[in-house]
């Protein structure tokens, strides 16, 4: 991957990737007709001689600790999926409609827990630093899980709930309150049957720098939005310079992130997929173990028996 390659490609705006695309490669998944490669012992050797590793985490891993992904079959928020609400679109036209929507995901993230792939990535992280060894986290998560599990090499793809971004000035302000403001408490509940009267504008969260007073947004990668630039520049330096990556939760379909496996694969860099599907990528990476991220993560990447003791 030469530098710069992937700069190019990921400044196109998120989103899912074609019809076409998944059609082809979930054929040529079918007619592979071979099982995937899930042998524990020879990904933990590799394991043990990688120097940098990368691994990419998506809402599965997040799904297992709870939270909701608004995907799929039964994920709507009200009526809505994700990528009804989640839209500058949405926001310009009904910004209270869509800070309901995250003040809910935010409250919700109050009752949720790092769970065992969390952890494990965490501790990994930790350990294999005091042998000079660098463990990464790029995640498309914005629960903040993973710096939650204790996780600190982290890249945040998509921002995260707990900041804001002013629309005018730019300001970006981490905000921890719960409610964020007084008009959200108790709004946002996903049930359709639930409070959704507009909310006046000078009610929803605001900017407070000094002479601005600008209504904020959510500091996170909308659907129709292309990723920081700042943000691609340290992914692009991070996989150019890994020798494992492990893929963890995600669906291998959401625009940029779906990529990476597949270039690093192309490279010749192994990859570990852990997903309880398989998905688009499968096919083109090394290893795919095919079950909960809290089941296989924390046994693959468990301390090996080469390691130096703690």
């Amino acid at each position: 991957m030469a530098n710069g390659i992937l700069i190019s490609l990921l400044k196109r705006p998120t989103g899912t990737l074609s019809r076409s695309f998944l059609q082809a490669n979930l054929a040529l998944n079918m007619a592979a007709d071979q099982r995937w490669n899930s042998d524990m012992a020879a990904f933990r050797e590799e394991f043990a001689r990688a120097r940098h590793i990368v691994i990419l985490t998506g809402a599965g891993v997040s799904a297992e600790s709870g939270v909701p992904t608004f995907r799929g079959a039964g994920g709507y928020w009200r009526t809505y999926q994700a990528q009804d609400v989640a839209t500058p679109t949405a926001f310009a036209r009904n910004p209270s409609q869509v800070w309901e929507f995250y003040h809910y995901r935010r409250e919700v993230m109050l009752t949720k827990q790092p769970n065992r792939a969390h952890i494990a990535i965490a501790e990994c992280e930790q350990r294999l630093a005091e042998q000079n060894r660098r463990v990464v986290v790029v995640t498309q998560n914005i629960d903040e899980l993973h710096k939650r599990a204790g996780s600190e090499n982290i890249i945040e793809l998509h921002g995260t709930l707990f900041k804001t971004r002013c629309v005018r000035c730019g300001t970006i302000k981490e905000d921890r309150n719960s409610p964020i403001v007084p008009a959200l408490q108790g709004r946002g509940l996903p049930d359709p049957s639930a409070d959704a009267s507009i909310i006046p504008a000078k009610d929803l969260p605001r900017c407070q720098e000094s002479g601005c007073d600008s209504m904020v947004r959510p500091h996170v990668v909308w659907f129709g939005e292309g990723l920081d630039s700042e943000v691609l520049q340290r992914t692009d330096n991070e996989l150019e310079s890994c020798d494992l990556c492990l893929v963890v939760g995600t669906s291998s379909v959401v625009y940029p992130a779906a990529m990476f496996a597949p270039m690093l694969a192309n490279k010749g860099i192994t990859v570990a997929e852990f997903n309880p599907v398989a998905t688009p990528a499968t096919d083109s990476l090394k290893y795919h173990f095919h079950g909960p991220a809290g089941e296989f993560v924390p046994a693959a990447l468990a301390r090996h028996p080469t390691e130096p003791a703690s």
